[in-house]
């Protein structure tokens, strides 16, 4: 299980190079308050690192939280 972890983890880092080898176009992304500059590869794997922490975040708060309380209450 060990090995498999580690060269799923490899996998997805190679992913992620390449994703950020293959489009280094600057963008900027204004925010309203700030603009933020970045080639496109980095852009895009802070996009998808947020949505995966807020939906981690949405599922905590919607489904771990409330069986806790319920694990809790049971004697």
């Amino acid at each position: 299980m060990r090995l498999f972890r580690l060269l799923l983890a490899i996998a997805f880092l190679l992913a992620g190079v390449a994703v950020g080898a293959l489009n280094p176009q600057p963008v900027s992304i204004d925010l309203g308050f700030t603009v933020l500059r970045a080639s496109l590869g980095v852009a895009l794997i802070l996009a998808l690192l947020a949505g995966v922490v807020a939906g981690g975040l949405v599922l905590v708060a919607s489904v771990v939280l409330p069986l806790q309380q319920k694990l809790r209450k049971r004697p």
